[in-house]
């Protein structure tokens, strides 16, 4: 959790740092669930076991500069742990810097399409705790490479307040642990557009 909460706050302080000549900064919290393929469809090297499933809570922000286009960070985790094979608990988290075009779609709406790269983080409990000489951890953690591509509607409900219903698309390398190399989390988030000098 400290590298992700590292990746995390770097990530802020570069979106916040750049935002001295950005034109708009959004901030968002949201809840969705990951839809993936399921233990049957497993082939090949892959795992029986899906990623997908239960709720996931994810923060994103990103920093547009110039004629609706930015850069952005989005990271998500599974809420609760599941269980692999019915005894191994685990918590999947994704994690993404993407390229973002935002361009309006009149005065309280604006589309918002995403590209980059990422990754995919699962911890695997263990039941007992493992000490080296920086930390303790009860889990170990698998991670992999991924591309991500996602897009939603931004629909401002209230001044600089939004709603986005969103959709994205993760293409996970060597993803072995389960049943496919592909992951979809569909959900909503809740934000707030900061504008910049226009």
């Amino acid at each position: 959790m400290r590298k992700i909460s590292g990746i995390a706050f770097l990530s802020v302080f570069l979106l916040l740092g750049s935002t001295v000549h950005a034109q708009q900064l959004d901030a968002a919290f949201g809840l969705g669930t990951v839809t993936a393929p399921s233990a049957s469809d497993a082939t090949g090297d892959f795992f029986p076991q899906s990623v997908g499933g239960g709720v996931f809570p994810s923060f994103s922000g990103d920093v547009l500069f110039l004629h609706h286009f930015g850069v952005g960070a989005n990271v998500s985790w599974r809420a609760t742990r599941n269980l692999s094979q019915g005894f191994l608990p685990f918590r999947p988290i994704f994690y993404d810097f993407n390229a973002v075009f935002a361009p309006p779609l009149g005065k309280r709406a604006a589309a918002q399409l995403e590209g980059g790269i990422g990754g995919e983080s699962v911890r695997f409990y263990q039941g007992f705790v493992t000490c080296s000489f920086f930390s303790c951890t009860d889990f170990v953690s698998t991670n992999h490479f991924l591309g991500h591509v996602g897009g939603g509607i931004k629909l401002y409900a209230f001044h600089n307040f939004f709603i986005r219903p969103e959709v994205h698309f993760y293409f996970i390398h060597n993803n072995v642990e389960f049943s496919g190399n592909h992951a979809t989390r569909l959900g909503a988030s809740i934000g707030y557009t900061f504008r910049g000098p226009q």
